[in-house]
């Protein structure tokens, strides 16, 4: 007769542990960022090139405050990102993989392309990128949101060339503002997208290019810059 209640405490007790272990899995951010650090792909000019014709998906509305579960899932799957460059801001700290598109999976890992028609060093090269301000000012694009300013530069590359832009404008926008993601055919912008830190709205940051240069002719620091670890400590 004691049974059934004994199987309920029982059900009880381990919904409690699993509840508990997965809220420390979710908060732990020293088991996300090694998640994140540990992604390095082995990048070439060429798989770039052939990555810039995979399909994508295009739903920055779709995407979610990080976890520990999308991070994990991206890991497991981070042969599936199609990684079409890098990006660098070293005054900010900032060194990431560029996927071809955007959901949950590429921007745990990566910033992500707005559309499928960008190309590097024309037009609107336009990025989306995590603010992990919740669980620290170094994530992901959370340093735009802390460090970003006006004069720093910003790096993008294929392997092939670098493309150097002069950021010009740092400015909190509304979430819904999708116009600034769109393409200048008369302008060689670059536009980084993120949240602020509520999450309500988006922060802008935009640059021009200044300066195009083959990537092995580059700077050593900018070559320097573009190799560093990704910036998840």
């Amino acid at each position: 007769m004691h049974f059934p209640k004994l199987s309920r405490r029982v059900k009880i007790i381990l919904t409690t542990i699993l509840a508990i272990v997965s809220l420390i899995l979710i908060f732990n951010q020293p088991i996300k960022n090694e998640l994140i650090h540990s992604f390095r792909p082995d990048l070439t000019a060429q798989s770039m090139e052939k990555n810039k014709n995979a399909k994508a998906t295009y739903d920055y509305g779709q995407v979610k405050r990080l976890t520990m579960s999308n991070v994990a899932a991206a890991r497991a799957n981070a042969k599936d990102l199609k990684i079409v460059g890098v990006i660098s801001v070293p005054a900010d700290d900032i060194t990431l993989p560029i996927s071809k598109g955007i959901t949950n999976r590429n921007l745990a890992l990566s910033a992500g392309t707005f559309r499928p028609d960008m190309k590097m060093g024309q037009g609107n090269y336009a990025l989306a990128g995590h603010n992990m301000a919740n669980l620290g000012p170094k994530v992901l694009f959370s340093p735009l949101y802390y460090k970003g300013k006006v004069g720093q530069m910003v790096y993008i590359t294929n392997l092939k060339k670098v493309y150097a832009y002069k950021i010009t404008q740092k400015q909190i926008i509304n979430k819904y503002a999708t116009q600034v993601v769109a393409n200048t055919p008369h302008q060689r912008i670059v536009t980084l997208i993120t949240c602020d830190q509520t999450g309500a709205q988006r922060l802008m940051v935009r640059g021009k290019l200044v300066k195009t240069m083959n990537y092995h002719h580059a700077p050593a620091k900018v070559r320097k810059a573009l190799s560093q670890k990704y910036n998840v400590k």
